[in-house]
């Protein structure tokens, strides 16, 4: 479970992340990509963050991943420069991507479809395990 602090840390990692990441691609001049920070875990000790990001068009997910954890010394040093207040140390990033959003999508079309078990009851019968 986490504690208050680590919850604190993670939201103010959280928003000064993804200022750095949008700014990054604004600067590089990226159209049509976007990158949100959706969740930051903290570990008891401060020392790693696992951030979660939700990137879209989510085609370029992997693509983008690989590039941002080429870059992780360079952004924890960013990072560190706007936190340098507020914590003494900045923990280690590891990022991942977060794709709830396309399982969420996955199963709003699905219960749309024609595999809704709710319109077509016999459906119920070849999902059961034998």
């Amino acid at each position: 479970m986490e504690t208050n602090r680590q919850k604190k840390i993670g939201n103010l990692l959280q928003k000064d992340l993804v200022d750095i990441l949008q700014g990054e691609v604004r600067k590089n001049g990226i159209s049509n990509l976007i990158i949100s920070i959706s969740k930051v875990n903290v570990t008891s000790d401060l020392s790693i963050a696992k951030v979660y990001m939700s990137i879209f068009p989510s085609d370029k997910g992997e693509e983008i991943l690989e590039a941002v954890r080429s870059n992780t010394p360079l952004i924890k040093h960013d990072l560190s420069q706007r936190v340098k207040s507020q914590l003494r140390k900045v923990p280690n990033l590891i990022f991942y991507i977060d794709d709830s959003l396309d399982r969420i999508d996955l199963i709003d079309k699905e219960l749309k479809g024609e595999n809704n078990p709710i319109k077509n009851p016999e459906l119920l019968d070849k999902r059961k395990k034998s």
